[in-house]
């Protein structure tokens, strides 16, 4: 039996051609067909250099299924989630790798209404399909091909999230790290007063200013000196398949993802009073303390798109947001986008005349935070599990409450934090936030860092 070691928690991804290759990707439309069963899907890709042969394989395993397939181009894995949804598809398929290296390709996969496909919710049993060649035999009638433009459509869904009355025209740094996120800035161009000063913006497989991942601080600079250099209002960066949106200030700061959480919430609950947002357990109090002063419900649910996608759906959520710049709208199908954020970010600034800066910066003082901290495990250690136990004994007599629900989160008077085994590395993931003491969330940082490399 093969192993596939290309199937992950969430995706499929793997280098090329090694892991991931035209074969498997036939395979993948086979297994999907089989598990699913599905009469029509969509397919997309991103821009990189195997995604086009990639998707022709994939999109042949479907129609050889007998599943008819609607091909919607170049896109965002959003620009999947939406055709799923907006045209009544049993399911879509997105060829990506995301913010992953060059020789790197992938897929992600939902089914009718965008839900996701995860590896406990069909992706381990379409492996198994493959791994164990049991995958179906070609149908007596094979399923048709034919590409459909949903742009005009989901850019008209995009605007619907702004009043674009209010919009005032700020100057915007947009960085699409040469990945897919500027095709559709270019779309929406005409119809906003936004001046924008674009860098790294033509769609490049090839990545020839590195691999747009804007969570690597080594990534950011070429944002930050254009902000400073334009003097601009705003500046905005995406991850290569632009489900990932990443803000910086005036004055070129980037900003945590948690503090946007914070600020986008606000926005949703001043439209829906005392709706629910969703939010993950790595960093809380902000949230919590905006939710509640805005009337709203807040609603608990582990990290991870596939898990907060379901809480959301479970409670009705207005909103979801996790620290890692992923943000998620109940009017997109409960799924993530990295369009609508921006949009009513730079609404908020329009209307409030006030900067970016000064929107999160008292939240920042309010409730400083470690942001993301990522340590590589040493097997010899006792891996992930070891390292939470010697957490929580070192701290549980202290804590005021300690919760299981992702990994170890343990809260005290006047300081917080989680800990979490990655789902995809070898990693453990720390975060630190405290009430208004940085020098305090430093100090425990630098104690938990000490206790896990110990």
């Amino acid at each position: 039996m093969t192993t596939l070691t290309a199937f992950k928690a969430y995706d499929v991804r793997g280098r090329i051609p090694t892991e991931l290759n035209e074969t498997l990707a036939y395979q993948i439309g086979q297994a999907y067909a089989a598990f699913l069963k599905p009469k029509s899907v969509c397919v997309g890709r991103d821009i990189r250099l195997s995604s086009e042969q990639l998707c022709t394989a994939l999109v042949q395993g479907l129609t050889d299924s007998g599943v008819n397939v609607s091909d919607i181009g170049l896109c965002g894995t959003e620009g999947v989630y939406f055709a799923t949804f907006a045209e009544g598809f049993d399911g879509g398929i997105m060829v990506t790798a995301s913010h992953n290296p060059t020789d790197y390709n992938g897929m992600k996969f939902v089914r009718e209404q965008s839900r996701p496909i995860s590896a406990d919710s069909g992706l381990m049993d379409m492996a198994k399909l493959i791994e164990t060649s049991q995958l179906p035999s070609k149908a007596a009638v094979p399923g048709t091909v034919k590409s459909i433009d949903i742009n005009a459509k989901y850019d008209a869904h995009l605007l619907g999230y702004v009043d674009l009355t209010k919009l005032k025209p700020l100057k915007v740094v947009v960085n699409a790290g040469n990945g897919g996120a500027g095709m559709v800035v270019d779309r929406l161009e005409p119809h906003l007063p936004f001046q924008f000063v674009k860098i790294h913006h033509n769609a490049d497989g090839t990545f020839p200013n590195g691999v747009p991942n804007p969570m690597l601080e080594e990534n950011r600079q070429p944002t930050i000196d254009a902000i400073i250099r334009h003097k601009a209002d705003v500046g905005l960066a995406w991850d290569g398949d632009f489900d990932r949106c990443f803000f910086f200030d005036e004055n070129g700061l980037f900003i945590e993802g948690y503090y946007l959480v914070g600020l986008l919430a606000e926005v949703f609950l001043k439209r829906e009073q005392g709706g629910r947002i969703v939010h993950d357990p790595r960093l809380t109090w902000n949230t919590l303390d905006i939710v509640a002063k805005n009337g709203g419900k807040a609603v608990l649910s582990k990290s991870g798109h596939a898990f907060i996608k379901q809480v959301m759906r479970d409670c009705d959520g207005v909103y979801g947001g996790e620290m890692s710049a992923h943000h998620y709208f109940r009017d997109f199908a409960y799924a993530d986008s990295g369009m609508i954020p921006w949009l009513i970010v730079l609404q908020v600034i329009s209307e409030t005349g006030k900067s970016l800066s000064q929107l999160v910066g008292e939240r920042m003082r309010l409730f400083p935070a470690s942001g993301e901290i990522n340590r590589k495990l040493n097997p010899a250690t006792g891996g992930a599990k070891a390292v939470l136990a010697r957490a929580e004994a070192h701290y549980k007599a202290q804590a005021i409450l300690v919760d299981y629900t992702d990994g170890l989160s343990m809260e005290f008077d006047t300081w917080r934090f989680n800990l979490r085994a990655s789902n995809t590395e070898p990693l453990v993931r720390l975060n630190v936030e405290t009430r208004g003491d940085a020098a305090l969330m430093h100090a425990r940082t630098d104690e938990l860092l000490a206790l896990m490399d110990a």
